[in-house]
């Protein structure tokens, strides 16, 4: 079996020892070359052609996200970033996600060699799902934007109605891609995306300034307003519970569901449970199977299910599996995501690819 080829870059020969020390540690990858700045990388690439890159941020020469950029305008390929400058929910990690990157990992400031051998595992896991990921070149211009849908006037959408979202590799951008599109009056949204604690926040206020709608990232008790989006913080799970005639946000620290906290699954089971044929479910990219018990469940209590198609996924794994158990009503191209939630939600009619 081939193994998944690695250049490692980073300005620092002692971090550039240790991760190498990781990988190569793994059976199915090796490190084939490393490089102390981006022009070092440049022609390291050409001629060792990686499968997958780690990516430092502060660096000689050039930085990072410059590097990023061009690499995935000329080049496009996996990267995953491993720094400091990522840790904490730092705008640079949302930057690099944005440019193209396919996941992150924080550099540990204090005792790197613990740390990063503390890291070790999901360094590897990364890697290994970057070697796996949908690469797409950045286009020219490409800005965070987005024309806001409209609910047609003679088409009301109750306020029971709620859409329940799922996501993990790739999505903190497709998350963005279908927010921006929805209007200030559109349904309550619950969101589950696997990520660490941390950077939670700092994920919510980056959606709150792009949005139309409002962003936060849970608090638990809240209760669920039109025109609002809750994500789960990264240390805790997001449920959907009922009080009196109200939807209402919940938190729980219980155990990880497929090894994760926040769990999509947890997620859509509580809306099965609470809010049945009145929620819109939809599953975006992601590694694993996360959300396909819990999207069965949503389905068998009425609700209305859809999942990103293969071709605009960066990984399939978790609409795959939603799809393969029978929990979805219709796989639909990100592009056209939030205008198939408000379709559905206002009784108008899209074509779609139906299951």
């Amino acid at each position: 079996m081939k193994k998944i080829s690695v250049l490692v870059i980073d300005d620092s020969a002692l971090i550039r020892k240790l991760l190498a020390e990781i990988i190569n540690s793994q059976s199915d990858m090796e490190v084939i070359g490393a490089a102390p700045d981006p022009l070092v990388a440049r022609e390291m690439i050409r001629t060792l052609n990686p499968d997958v890159l780690t990516l430092d941020v502060e660096m000689p020469k050039m930085d990072g996200l410059e590097f990023l950029e061009k690499l995935m305008r000329l080049r496009p390929m996996p990267v995953v970033m491993v720094s400091t400058l990522t840790e904490c929910g730092s705008e640079t990690t949302f930057r690099a996600l944005e440019l193209g990157a396919i996941d992150f990992v924080a550099k540990p400031k204090m005792d790197i060699r613990h740390g990063l051998e503390a890291y070790g595992s999901e360094i590897a896991s990364k890697i290994r799902i970057a070697s796996t990921a949908r690469i797409r070149r950045l286009e020219p211009g490409a800005a965070a934007s987005g024309r806001a849908l409209q609910i047609p006037r003679h088409h009301s959408i109750s306020t029971e109605k709620l859409i329940i979202i799922g996501a993990s590799t790739g999505g903190t951008e497709a998350i963005k891609d279908v927010l921006i599109h929805f209007p200030p009056d559109c349904p309550g949204i619950l969101i589950a995306q696997h990520m660490p604690e941390g950077f939670t926040r700092s994920f919510a206020e980056r959606l709150d300034r792009l949005c139309r709608i409002r962003v936060t990232e849970s608090e638990g008790g809240e209760r669920v307003l039109p025109g609002h989006a809750y994500i789960a913080p990264g240390h805790s799970h997001l449920l959907l519970k009922k009080s009196g005639a109200n939807y209402i946000t919940e938190l729980s620290q219980a155990d990880p569901v497929n090894r994760h906290r926040p769990s999509v699954d947890v997620l859509f089971q509580s809306a099965a449970q609470c809010a049945g044929k009145n929620a819109v479910g939809v599953i975006l990219t992601g590694m694993g199977k996360d959300g396909a018990v819990g999207m069965l469940a949503m389905h068998h209590a009425g609700a209305y299910n859809l999942a990103q198609d293969e071709a605009s996924c960066v990984v399939f794994g978790m609409p795959r599996e939603a799809i393969a158990v029978g929990a979805t009503d219709e796989v639909v191209p990100l592009q056209d995501m939030a205008s198939h939630i408000l379709a559905k939600l206002t009784g108008t009619v899209r074509q779609a690819v139906r299951i």
